[in-house]
């Protein structure tokens, strides 16, 4: 059986160049991962793709040795490389490649220990000096995949190899190296978001006597995106008008940046006080936004009251008790999510303080009180920063996990990934996505931001905004971009007037975009069809049997595509 990515496929991107179409051959982008540790590695991706001899076939033809590695196989017959004597951490094997500057690259291959665990990145040396293009935990049991991928910043010869924190044996096997140029990677873009984002919805417009009307013009019209796409907003908003006209003609959810948080609601022990999130949620109902709730606590050690430091391991546990049946009760039915422990991935104050199942223990809580919201585990630099090996995949996901397993079946969990970005890396983001995707669970961005305020700024947030609207796995994007008169905190969309600045007019462009319109002339059956993102539209129809139009509202999805409209 051949596999997708093994057949050609023809993509064509056509330009007006000289009256000449362009037609680009590409692969398809493979977006299946395994984050379950096997008994066999899974053939490589793309085939190995530019990767000479990925399956060790042919002993470690097309490898250099760092050390004394060796090719070997396995009683099933399976064939792989060992990297032994691990003096330094780099001691594998290594393969010499051509790499692009202006093509994205995605990576992947199996590893695995001959004893204990261990964690092993896959690394590049090119002209301008190292990257690392992904990372995972292996373990003796098992094969384990790592996907990941990167860019160079100079086309030219580069070297893959292999790094891990161990000097007992690796094993390697199965290693893939696929280029995709900006055109191919936009063509995933555009064909993803086909399929995930877009769907056929069938308008039947009658008459006042219940009979289908032919020959009825049809216009129809976006008023709200479907797919949430918000921003956080502070309690700025709440007495500034125009701040709000801004934020409440463009987006669908929104966070709050702090005023939900235990900090702003007790600060002082025994003094609660919600009046400012009690205002900026009833801003939030009448503008049509859906809030996150963010967030019941913060596993970080400099988040908490002077207070809470204080107590003894019985008075904190009572204190989070009461914090628990005090918020979330509050707002149970009014916020689709609750960022639970927010960062415990990379903190761990309440574990330290009531023991290592602390988190688990506040998420039983929160589903016990409100079984119908989503529970995320938020945190940052899993998606953004591979630098950061305590917010690795795989260490999320075992976090993810751990947690799940102590919640009853029928409790929802989310994964929430920051993303505050610094320069991105595309291909390593989108196969983050891929790897996540196989939980089977919600993953929403939570704070989008990027740093820098010159011109690469907007470029970059597009290139993310992009990639994650266009994964069929993530089901909602919120910016961290909330408005002060002081100063954002690392993004501001506008002045303090409320003209955009370049990232504000691409996050408009983007939304312009990411809606769809329609018109078309109703068949016999007095129905057209047309392909239409999720969302709420009005449709308009106008009939040569009466001098005024009709108007209504609608809402597509994938539970209501298909709408009956009456003409008078």
């Amino acid at each position: 059986m051949t596999a997708p990515w093994e057949k050609a496929v023809l993509f064509l991107l056509v330009a007006i160049l000289g009256g000449q179409a362009i037609v680009v051959n590409s692969v398809p982008y493979d977006y299946s991962a395994s984050t379950e540790c096997l008994a066999q590695p899974l053939k490589p991706q793309y085939g190995g793709g530019m990767i000479v001899n990925p399956q060790f076939d042919k002993d470690l033809d097309g490898w250099v040795s760092f050390g004394k590695d060796i090719h070997r196989v396995s009683k099933s017959g399976n064939k792989y490389a060992v990297a032994l004597d691990k003096s330094t951490p780099h001691h594998s094997i290594s393969q010499k490649v051509k790499l692009e500057k202006d093509k994205m690259y995605t990576f992947s291959a199996w590893f695995q220990a001959d004893k204990g665990t261990a964690d092993v990145r896959a690394a590049v040396k090119t002209p301008d000096g190292f990257v690392i293009a992904g990372q995972i935990g292996v373990n003796a049991s098992c094969w384990s995949m790592l996907k990941g991928g990167l860019t160079v910043k100079t086309s030219g010869d580069a070297d893959i190899f292999f790094e891990s924190n161990t000097t007992s044996e690796i094993w390697i096997d199965n290693v893939s190296l696929q280029g995709f140029t900006k055109e191919e990677w936009r063509s995933h873009h555009n064909d993803t978001v086909h399929k995930e984002r877009k769907l056929t919805a069938k308008i039947k417009v009658s008459d006042k006597k219940g009979k289908p009307l032919a020959g009825a013009n049809v216009t129809v019209t976006p008023l709200r995106m479907g797919f949430p796409f918000g921003n956080a907003i502070s309690q700025h908003i709440l007495k500034n008008p125009a701040y709000q006209k801004w934020f409440a003609s463009r987006f669908t959810h929104t966070t709050f940046e702090n005023e939900m948080k235990w900090y702003s609601t007790e600060y002082t022990e025994g003094h609660e006080d919600y009046t400012v999130a009690d205002d900026m949620l009833e801003f939030a109902n009448k503008s049509g936004v859906h809030v996150r709730g963010h967030n019941v606590f913060w596993n970080d050690q400099s988040a908490q009251m002077k207070w809470v430091e204080k107590l003894t391991k019985e008075e904190l546990q009572k204190a989070v008790t009461k914090r628990i049946k005090s918020v979330v009760p509050r707002y149970k039915g009014r916020v689709i999510h609750w960022d639970v422990n927010n960062e415990n991935v990379h903190f761990n104050f309440y574990e330290t303080k009531l023991g290592p199942d602390a988190s688990t223990k506040i998420y039983q809580a929160v589903h016990e009180i409100d079984p119908n919201v989503i529970l995320f585990m938020n945190d940052f630099n899993t998606l953004e920063q591979l630098g950061d090996s305590n917010a690795a995949p795989h260490k999320y996901l075992r976090k993810f996990r751990q947690i799940r397993a102590g919640l009853p079946k029928n409790a929802k969990m989310g994964i929430g990934l920051e993303s505050h970005f610094e320069v991105p890396n595309i291909p390593y983001m989108r196969a983050v996505l891929d790897q996540f995707a196989t939980t089977g669970s919600p993953i929403w961005l939570t704070e989008v931001d990027v740093a820098g305020t010159d011109a690469t700024q907007a470029g970059y947030l597009e290139e993310i905004l992009r990639e994650g609207y266009s994964h069929p796995a993530v089901k909602g994007i919120v910016m961290w971009a909330s408005w002060s008169p002081k100063g954002c905190y690392r993004m501001c969309l506008t002045d303090n007037d409320f003209k955009n600045h370049p990232v504000g007019d691409l996050v408009d462009s983007l939304i312009k975009e990411w809606k769809t319109h329609a018109e078309g002339t109703t068949a016999s059956d007095g129905s057209i069809q047309a392909t239409l993102s999720s969302g709420d539209y009005e449709v308009k129809v106008n009939h040569p049997s009466s001098d005024a139009p009709t108007v209504h509202r609608i809402k597509v999805d994938p539970k209501s595509n298909e709408h009956e409209v009456t003409h008078h």
